[in-house]
């Protein structure tokens, strides 16, 4: 009897605490065959992996009120992406995040170092590389380099120094939710 109270207690913890907590998960798999001239084709197989995940609150009402209104929180979204295929190590490509500067949209993608930074169009812009616990260096292909770091929304903030009026500037790459 007491063995069946802990499992309740452990069950009803758990989904409990599951249910502060929306997630969505889609996984995309393209295949493409290319015939390279050899005899045989091959396969390339990209497989996209997306998660939304979202906090569920309610609105503060009344102590005694039974149905709250949910409240709006963001929505992080996190893909990630592998290739694989015939004659081809299968590779993570990292994870994909997007932000927002100045109503241009760029793309953040993980890899060993920190992240690579790319426009919309495939093209790489910069990187991104860990100092320390919170700060990065961001390098852009221009040889521009800042100090940045993430805010508690997930915001990328860099910060430049302008030698011209001996200031510092500071922009914020906005994380894209749904």
């Amino acid at each position: 009897m007491k063995n069946l109270i802990t499992i309740l207690v452990l069950f009803f913890g758990v989904t409990v605490y599951a249910q502060n907590t929306n997630v969505t998960k889609e996984t995309k798999t393209t295949t493409v065959t290319v015939d390279d001239g050899t005899g045989e084709p091959k396969k390339l197989v990209k497989t996209q992996h997306t998660e939304a995940r979202q906090n569920v609150e309610v609105k503060q009402t009344g102590r005694n009120t039974l149905n709250k209104d949910v409240k709006e929180t963001p929505v992080k979204v996190t893909e990630t992406t592998t290739l694989s295929g015939d004659g081809i190590a299968t590779q993570e490509l990292g994870e994909t995040i997007r932000y927002e500067l100045k109503g241009k949209t760029y793309i953040l993608i993980r890899d060993n170092s920190g992240f690579k930074v790319y426009s919309p169009e495939n093209e790489e812009l910069g990187v991104i590389r860990k100092t320390s616990k919170t700060t990065y260096i961001y390098q852009t292909k221009d040889h521009k380099v800042s100090l940045g770091y993430f805010d508690d929304n997930g915001n990328f903030i860099i910060e430049s120094y302008n030698n011209d009026d001996d200031s510092v500037k500071t922009e914020r790459f906005s994380r894209i939710t749904q």
